[in-house]
Order: C-alpha cells, then sequence, then structure tokens
C-alpha cells in the first residue's frame, strides 16, 4: 500500500513512473513545460524542477530495480545551465537511455532529446534551435557578450557530439534569419530533425520502448 501510494506521488508531482515486465523495469521520466533553474517560475507555469530531476537520475543510475530509462519530452525550454545539468547527467549514465520527442523539444529541449544513447521524434513534433538569449536585466558589457558566445559554444558542443548533426549545419540553423517572426533561429520537424541527423530514427511510443527492451537485452546478455 505504501508502495502505491509513493508510485502515485512520484507520477503527480514529477511525471514519472516504473514499470515492471518480463523484458525489464523502466523508469518513465517527462520533460515537460519550462525547465526551471534557480529562479522560481509563476505558479501557473508548467515546469520541470532540475532539483527533483538531478537526484532522482542518480537513484535510476545506482537501483537494481531499473533496467532502463525512457525520457519523454513536450518542453519550450528553459534555464539553459539546469537543462544542460540535467542532459549532461543522462549522457553520462551507463544504463540504457532513450528519449522520445512529443510535441515540442525546443531550445535547450535539444541538449536534452539527444543526451540519450538513442533518441526519436514523432512526425508531428517540432524543434527550435536559436541563439542563447536572456529576458530582463542584462549588464551591458563586452563581459556578457562573450560569456553568451562561450555558452552558445558549449551548446553546440554538446549536441553535436550527442548526435550525428555536424557543428556548422547545427550553427547554421541557429543564425538563421527569415525564418522567425521575431527571433533569429530555426523550427524544424520530425522528419527533417532525423535527416539532418539531430534526432536518431522517426517514431513513437512502441518504437522508443522496443529500441529500449533491445537495449536492455543486449545488456542483460553481457
Amino acid at each position: 500500500m505504501e508502495q502505491d501510494e509513493k508510485k502515485a506521488d512520484a507520477l503527480t508531482e514529477l511525471g514519472a513512473d516504473l514499470t515492471k515486465s518480463k523484458q525489464g523495469s523502466i523508469y518513465t521520466l517527462t520533460i515537460i513545460g519550462q525547465v526551471e533553474g534557480h529562479q522560481v517560475l509563476p505558479e501557473n507555469a508548467k515546469t520541470t524542477k532540475y532539483e527533483h530531476i538531478l537526484p532522482l537520475l542518480a537513484n535510476i543510475e545506482e537501483s537494481d530495480e531499473i533496467d532502463g530509462l525512457l525520457l519523454l519530452l513536450n518542453t519550450v525550454g528553459g534555464d539553459i545551465e539546469a537543462g544542460l545539468a540535467i542532459a549532461e547527467m543522462i549522457a553520462g549514465m551507463k544504463k540504457p537511455t532513450v528519449s522520445l520527442v512529443l510535441g515540442g523539444g525546443h531550445s535547450i529541449g535539444i541538449p536534452l532529446a539527444v543526451c540519450t544513447k538513442h533518441s526519436f521524434i514523432t512526425p508531428t513534433a517540432s524543434m527550435t534551435v536559436h541563439p542563447v538569449r536572456m529576458t530582463g536585466l542584462v549588464v551591458g558589457a563586452p563581459q556578457t557578450f562573450r560569456y553568451f558566445e562561450r555558452i552558445q559554444e558549449q551548446i553546440a558542443d554538446f549536441v553535436t557530439t550527442n548526435s550525428r548533426i555536424d557543428r556548422e549545419t547545427f550553427l547554421g540553423y541557429m543564425m538563421r534569419t527569415g525564418e522567425l517572426a521575431t527571433d533569429v533561429g530555426t523550427i524544424v520537424y520530425g522528419k527533417e530533425a532525423v535527416q539532418l541527423g539531430l534526432i536518431d530514427e522517426l517514431g513513437g511510443l512502441s518504437d522508443a520502448l522496443s529500441c529500449l527492451h533491445q537495449m536492455i537485452e543486449q545488456e542483460k546478455n553481457q
């Protein structure tokens, strides 16, 4: 009874669930809305809180009861450092990991989409590639713009290291003009994201689960 209550709490608070079957135990984790960083967002905004996700990922990696991680993404982006922290943790996991972009994997959602060992995107899902930007008060000094450049370089390095897209193409899509109404950047949809090498495969939930089951089976055989 207590275990069922904990499972219900995890599903309600984190959008997370552990499913056990004869093929293995899969932990499903969702990244939704905005990735919340050091600043608390309004209560009416759907958020993914990095301080919840980071220790959870460590637990998933260490748990003997979990064989793999399924990451479901429908995010507009959010805090850059928080998003990269989550992405780096997942990229550093030894357990089988698969991501599925549903709806959108925009902005910092792109590193989160490519950080798993294999990635999927549905045909209707979209991803917005754009430069680093910040709203609110910004110190108008050369060092601030250099900081933006360096963060942008880190994002490009991470994405190109964890996907098949080359750096020049990724930066070209990031800096494209005329694509977005009020911003610089590009929107790519499912099929194009796969053709670019940004995402590994076009597919849905059953495809992602099938891939994860295969990876778990290979891991067990080793």
